[in-house]
């Protein structure tokens, strides 16, 4: 097992975090030189990034063939599980899972209200953010996706806005899925509850929205895709 410090110090520096960051997003094989002009950075510099990344497994090295002869090319790509960390060793997998089958044995009733715990955990989430966000005052439709996109900085993508005739949509992208050990067991609860989740944190920032989810992991899907349409006259 490594050792959490040897992570966090490997994270410590900013241009690897974002690196990594970028690989994860990215969901494809980089070679160093690839790294090293989307970071504009020496190849070298790029090199080591990458070699202190996979000596900690979050990333995976391995040589292809370029089919022209020669020596086959070292290409990187974001390890799929990751890593946790826990000061000591953790149970918490163990208790999502008890806690999964008890909702799943006592039926729809648990689930309905396991929805109405992780909506109002996403609701209470987000107004502390709000009241501790400073220089925000979240009256204007900018401001309130600044902070959406701050919500989300570690499991989606920047959201993406598109005009529409009755508003604007606000699209975002899941692929860190926080939840993602649990989805080969408890996927249909899981997503169920997380979406209830994001619902919540949604639903204070725009009061009137129709959130739905147009993508799914659980369904070979390559990330989760959400859509929130947000009409004119709250904006």
């Amino acid at each position: 097992m490594i050792h959490p410090l040897k992570i966090t110090s490997t994270l410590s520096d900013e241009t690897r975090y974002q690196i990594y960051e970028y690989m994860l997003q990215q969901k494809k094989s980089f070679t160093v030189q690839a790294i090293a002009e989307q970071f504009s950075i020496h190849p070298n510099v790029a090199r080591l990034h990458l070699t202190k990344l996979t000596e900690i497994n979050l990333i995976s090295a391995y040589f292809v063939k370029s089919g022209k002869g020669g020596r086959p090319g070292r290409e990187y790509k974001a390890s799929e599980d990751g890593i946790e960390l826990s000061f000591p060793k953790r149970e918490a997998s163990r208790l999502i899972k008890w806690t999964m089958q008890l909702i799943e044995q006592l039926g729809p009733e648990a689930i309905e209200t396991a929805k109405k715990i992780s909506y109002g955990d996403g609701y209470n989430q987000m107004k502390e953010m709000i009241a501790n966000e400073k220089g925000l005052s979240l009256n204007t439709f900018n401001e309130k996706v600044i902070l959406l996109t701050n919500a989300s900085a570690l499991i989606g993508y920047i959201p993406e806005i598109i005009e529409t005739a009755e508003g604007k949509k606000i699209i975002f992208s899941i692929y860190n899925c926080p939840f993602k050990k649990q989805l080969s067991t408890d996927n249909e609860i899981v997503c169920i509850l997380h979406e209830s989740y994001l619902a919540g944190q949604i639903d204070v920032l725009f009061p009137q929205n129709e959130f739905v989810q147009v993508e799914s992991m659980i369904h070979d899907c390559e990330n989760c895709k959400y859509e929130i349409e947000i009409l004119k006259n709250v904006l």
